[in-house]
């Protein structure tokens, strides 16, 4: 069976995924992260990409962000692989792939999920008992979203604004959204959506969607069509 393409649309929120081949850690000291930042942070302006949030664990990483085009995740994303694998294989002398696979990603409904999947992203490290306190863990967004320090990576969303009048506002709310943690069911649905590569989000936005690309949104529905009535 053909691989099905992943699901791009321009000016839409995508939730994406990117882990080590068979756990392999990608990121070992500080320089490793701190490289792979500078990296993105170039990638994603040479592509015209917006970066909302982010999270780069040991060995796995997430990114929520705005593609400006149909081609420029893919394209940025293929442009940290030819930048950073080299690096990170001279640097620890190992030859190979160091990605499981392909990057998954897909379309999100902001309304409904931008602050949810921000939140899931940066409480990564929370969730992995890395850190007690997401604002102690340096490789994520959530310092820059609760007023510790701006990060030139981040593209803040009109969503985070629309959290408060002022930044003292937005950062007390989004803070609050943090330590309230998100419902397991919702960590389950950005978590298949994105690994499956099927849209997340109402029906009326998928249809709205659908008509944006030529590729299904969602899953084909299984079993016989229900029989009319006579």
């Amino acid at each position: 069976m053909a691989r099905l393409a992943r699901l791009v649309i321009p000016h839409q929120q995508h939730h994406l995924i990117q882990r080590g081949n068979a756990g392999t850690p990608i990121f070992r000291d500080t320089q490793d992260y701190a490289m792979f930042l500078d990296w993105l942070k170039e990638a994603a302006r040479q592509f015209q990409v917006a970066i909302h949030a982010y999270v780069l664990m040991p060995d796995h990483l997430h990114l929520l962000l705005t593609p400006a085009d149909e081609s420029g995740l893919g394209k940025m994303m293929q442009w940290l692989g030819r930048h950073y694998v080299p690096y990170f294989n001279r640097k620890y002398q190992r030859s190979g792939t160091l990605w499981q696979g392909r990057y998954r990603a897909t379309v999100i409904e902001a309304a409904r999920y931008f602050v949810p999947c921000s939140i899931y992203i940066e409480s990564n490290p929370l969730r992995a008992e890395q850190v007690a306190d997401a604002a102690d863990y340096p490789w994520s967004s959530y310092r820059h979203h609760i007023g510790m320090l701006i990060d030139p990576l981040i593209t803040d969303h009109p969503l985070y604004w629309a959290l408060g009048n002022t930044p003292f506002q937005r950062e007390a709310v989004y803070r609050e959204q943090m330590q309230a943690s998100l419902p397991e069911r919702e960590m389950r649905e950005l978590t298949l959506a994105t690994l499956k590569g099927w849209m997340l989000g109402s029906d009326a936005f998928k249809a709205e969607m659908s008509k944006l690309t030529a590729r299904r949104v969602e899953p084909i529905k299984r079993g016989r069509p229900r029989k009319q009535g006579v």
